[in-house]
């Protein structure tokens, strides 16, 4: 049996957990803090606990389950990490430093099972999901890794759920990880410095739009119709794009005045970049009367996957016709693509230019899995 995972336990919960030790509340605090504020990673650093709850602690706890597999440093200084699990799935998570602040990009699952075609992640296929605990300690390890130990961070520290994996469909795992990040006692970086990215699981749109101290929203698009939407992405057969506008408007009734969400468009070669995309695309949002803004991604290449990215004066022209149509557009720079890190390159490879860890096993796993094929699911 696994030790339990402190770093996955709310302060409520390691209270009841200090309690049934016999020991004062006052102690969870002080644990606590350890953990997520200090982001201590060894009991005995923790000094101003008793040595004899030490020992207790090391005996039926843990504060990491992960072991580090590799570390690549990118030219631009982007770093990805890569994982495993205690079961022995892998896990990557990806440091972004730049001059205002840092991002932090995340998992949510040891792989994807929503196939989507221009994502190197959706070659694992589902692996498994990612505890509360397991992507709490992804924050965790990439702060200590970047600054030390306990250190405070010299910037703000944004996070960003568009590692492997589908957050919305391992929500109740992701929401837990945020509110022990939210704690003041602990990380504290607020719900509004955190983004979470979804291939469109409306039910969990519409479930987010009810949440008060929530995430940011991001949604991956990459098609203004269904028919090239059905291609690139199978979840739309389950939920078609009309479906996903009415969960946008919905959640858009939600936001703050100031308040935006984002659609994410990456940009493939002759596949989705036209002109007459760009336009159908500004009458898509503009018909929904949907105030968010759109982060077109130029597509970050690796084999085995047949795209190509846009080109620069493509994507430029592209954003100009939604600027024309009144829309707010930006182009993402991509970041660490040399290390395979950039955004649809995560595939757990230990070496660069290796195929994807268990290309062959997991394309089973994706053709068993009910949401890659969303019209026979309930």
């Amino acid at each position: 049996m696994q030790p339990m995972h402190l770093t996955g336990l709310s302060q409520a919960e390691l209270s009841d957990f200090v309690a049934s030790l016999g020991e004062p509340e006052y102690r969870a605090r002080q644990i606590f803090s350890a953990i997520q504020d200090r982001r201590l990673t060894s009991f005995d650093a923790m000094t101003d606990i008793p040595k004899d709850l030490r020992a207790t602690l090391v005996e039926r706890t843990g504060l990491s389950t992960f072991k580090l597999e590799s570390r690549y440093v990118s030219i631009d200084g982007t770093r990805r990490y890569l994982f495993k699990t205690h079961d022995n799935f892998p896990v990557e998570t990806v440091f972004i430093p730049e001059e205002r602040r840092d991002t932090i990009c995340f998992s949510s699952q040891s792989g994807c099972p929503l196939q989507c075609t221009f994502c190197l992640t959706a070659q694992l296929g589902l692996l498994r999901n990612l505890t509360a605990g397991e992507i709490v300690e992804q924050i965790i390890f990439v702060l200590n890794d970047a600054y030390g130990e306990g250190v405070q961070t010299p910037r703000g520290t944004n996070l960003v759920g568009m590692g492997a994996g589908e957050p919305f469909l391992n929500f109740e795992n992701l929401m837990k990880a945020i509110r022990i990040i939210n704690a003041p006692a602990g990380l504290h970086i607020f719900p509004n410095r955190i983004t979470i990215s979804t291939a469109g699981i409306v039910p969990r749109i519409r479930e987010l739009a009810t949440i008060t101290d929530r995430p940011r929203l991001a949604i991956s698009l990459a098609a203004p119709n269904d028919e090239l939407r059905d291609e690139l992405m199978p979840i739309n057969k389950k939920w078609p794009i009309e479906e996903l506008m009415s969960a946008c408007k919905e959640f858009e009734r939600s936001l703050r005045p100031a308040e935006r969400f984002t659609f994410e468009y990456v940009m493939l070669r002759g596949v989705n970049d036209s002109d007459s995309h760009a336009r159908q695309l500004a009458s898509l949002l503009n018909r929904h009367r949907l105030r968010a803004k759109i982060n077109l991604i130029p597509h970050n290449p690796a084999e085995p996957l047949p795209y190509q990215p846009s080109s620069t004066e493509r994507v430029e022209s592209f954003r100009k016709i939604l600027e024309s149509k009144r829309l707010h557009a930006f182009v993402r720079r991509p970041r660490g693509r040399d290390i395979l890190a950039a955004c649809g390159q995560l595939a757990a490879r230990s070496e660069i230019g290796e195929s994807p860890v268990g290309l062959q096993r997991s394309r089973s796993i994706v053709a068993s899995h009910d949401v890659a094929h969303p019209r026979n699911a309930s």
